[in-house]
C-alpha cells in the first residue's frame, strides 16, 4: 500500500514537470515525437484526479492535461475523472466545454454520466445564476435515464445552497412544480428549510418550520439540527438550547451532527465551561465525538482567549485517536496574533500529514499582510507551490495587496500579470495602473 502510495507520489511529481511553465504547452493534437519517454508513463484514475485536482485553479492546464493523458498517453477517462474535470471548467463558467464533455461521455460505455455528473452541473450553474439552464438540464434527464427522485433532490439542493430557495419552493409547491412532493419526503422539506437559513430569513425559517407542522411534515433529527443552528446563528443560542431539551423530554435521540450544534448554542448562551459538560455527557451516552465536535471546543475556546486549553484539546484529539482536520487549525489561526506561533502551528500542521486548504493560505496571507510582514508572508506562499497548490484569485489579491501597501510595487505587478494570464480576477488597483472598464473585465492603463 505504501509502496503504491510513493509511486502515485514520484508520477505525480513528474506529471506536474510537464506542466509546468516552462514546459511544452500540452493539447489535445498529437506531438510531434509519438515516441516520446511521455508515453512512458502508466496513469490510473485516482492519480488523474488527484493531478487535475492540483490545477483546479488553472482550468486551461488542467484540461491541457486532461487531453493530453487521453491522446498521448491512452488513458481511458472514467466518470470520476471526467466528473472532476466538469467541476473544474464550471467553476470558471466554461460551460459550452462542459457540454463537449458530456458529449464525449456518452460515447464511452466507461464513462457513462451519473448522478454526480449532474450534481455537478447543477451546482456549477447555479452558482453562476443561470437557473433556468439547470433546470432545463434536469428536463433532458431522460435522455439519460436519469429524471428521478435524486436528481430533482440533487437539483433542489443545489438551489437551496446557492440562495435560489424561492425558485426551489416553487418547483416543490408552486404551479411550476416538477416533481411530487409527499409529506413522507421529509429530506426535501429539510433542503427547504436550509435554504431559508442560507438566505438568512429568519422570519421564513420560523414560518416553514411551522407550515411543516400544519402539512403533517414528519420532522426527524435532522429537520432538529437545521432549526436548532438556525436560532443559534439568528443570535438566539437559547431557544436552540431550549428545543434541546424539549428533544430529551421526547425521547429523541441526539446523533454527534445534532450535539455539535447544542455545543456551540450552550457555549454562546451559557459559556465554554457548560459546552464542556455537553461534550462529557455525549460520551457518557455513547455518542462517540467527532472532529467537528472537538473543532466546536477548540473555537469556543480560542474565542474565549483560552488558547492554553484550545492547544490541550488539540493535544487530546490525537490521544482519542480523533486526527485533527484542516478546520481545528484554521479555528486556531484566526484567533492567534505573533507570526512565529502562527509558523510553527502551520509547520506542525502539515507534519502532522494535514494539507491546508486555499482558504488557510488566504487567511494567513491577509493576515501577514495586514501586518505588515512580508517574510511570513512568502513563506506560505512558497509552501502552497511546494504542496502542489495552485493559488485562487484571493490569494494572489491577498499578496499582491500586501506588496502594494509596503511599496513594491514593480513585484505586485508581476503576481498581476501572472493572474491575469491564468484567467483570475485581479482587483483594480490605482498604484498598479489598472481600472474596470466596460463589462467589469481588467485593463491596464498604458
Amino acid at each position: 500500500m505504501l509502496c503504491s502510495i510513493s509511486s502515485s507520489r514520484r508520477l505525480l511529481s513528474r506529471t506536474r514537470t510537464l506542466l509546468s511553465p516552462s514546459s511544452q504547452s500540452f493539447s489535445p493534437k498529437p506531438i510531434s515525437e509519438p515516441h516520446s519517454d511521455h508515453t512512458d508513463f502508466e496513469f490510473d484514475p485516482s492519480t488523474v484526479r488527484e493531478t487535475l485536482s492540483s490545477y483546479c485553479n488553472d482550468w486551461k492546464r488542467a484540461f491541457d492535461f486532461f487531453n493530453w493523458v487521453q491522446t498521448q498517453c491512452h488513458f481511458q477517462h472514467n466518470t470520476h475523472t471526467y466528473n472532476r474535470m466538469l467541476d473544474i471548467l464550471g467553476k470558471f463558467f466554461e460551460f459550452h466545454l462542459s457540454l463537449d464533455l458530456l458529449q464525449r461521455m456518452k460515447t464511452n460505455p466507461l464513462s457513462r454520466p451519473d448522478h454526480t455528473t449532474f450534481r455537478i452541473l447543477f451546482k456549477r450553474y447555479i452558482c453562476a445564476h443561470l437557473v433556468t439552464e439547470a433546470i432545463d438540464i434536469f428536463d433532458s434527464l431522460d435522455e439519460f435515464d436519469l429524471k428521478d427522485e435524486m436528481s430533482f433532490s440533487n437539483l433542489i439542493d443545489a438551489l437551496c445552497e446557492y440562495k435560489h430557495v424561492v425558485e426551489a419552493y416553487d418547483l416543490c409547491f408552486g404551479k411550476n412544480n416538477k416533481f411530487n412532493v409527499g409529506v413522507k419526503n421529509t429530506k426535501i422539506y429539510n433542503m427547504i428549510l436550509r435554504g431559508w437559513f442560507k438566505m438568512g430569513w429568519w422570519g421564513k425559517c420560523r414560518e416553514f418550520w411551522e407550515e411543516m407542522d400544519q402539512m403533517g411534515v414528519c420532522k426527524d433529527l435532522h429537520s432538529y439540527s437545521i432549526y436548532m443552528d438556525i436560532m443559534c446563528k439568528s443570535g438566539k443560542p437559547w431557544k436552540a438550547v431550549k428545543l434541546f431539551k424539549e428533544m430529551k423530554k421526547k425521547g429523541i435521540r441526539l446523533d454527534v451532527v445534532a450535539y455539535n450544534t447544542v455545543i456551540r448554542a450552550i457555549g454562546l448562551s451559557e459559556g465554554v465551561d457548560s459546552s464542556v459538560r455537553v461534550f462529557r455527557e455525549m460520551r457518557d451516552f455513547g455518542c462517540k465525538p467527532e472532529v467537528a465536535t472537538y473543532n466546536t471546543i477548540v473555537k469556543l475556546f480560542c474565542e474565549n482567549g483560552r488558547y492554553k486549553e484550545a492547544y490541550d484539546m488539540l493535544d487530546r484529539m490525537h490521544e482519542k485517536g480523533c486526527v485533527p482536520d484542516v478546520i481545528t487549525y484554521n479555528c486556531i489561526f484566526r484567533c492567534l496574533e505573533k507570526p512565529r506561533e502562527i509558523l510553527g502551528l502551520f509547520d506542525r500542521m502539515i507534519e502532522s500529514g494535514v494539507r491546508p486548504r486555499m482558504d488557510t493560505y488566504v487567511m494567513l496571507l491577509r493576515k501577514f499582510g495586514r501586518w505588515g510582514f512580508l517574510r511570513p508572508a512568502f513563506i506560505v506562499w512558497k509552501k502552497m507551490e511546494e504542496l502542489g497548490c495552485s493559488p485562487d484569485e484571493f490569494a494572489y489579491n491577498a499578496l499582491i495587496d500586501a506588496l502594494v501597501d509596503k511599496g513594491m510595487i514593480d513585484m505586485a505587478r508581476k503576481y498581476d500579470e501572472e493572474m491575469l494570464a491564468k484567467g483570475l480576477s485581479a482587483k483594480p488597483r490605482d498604484e498598479l495602473g489598472t481600472k474596470l472598464v466596460g463589462g467589469g473585465s481588467h485593463e491596464r492603463d498604458l
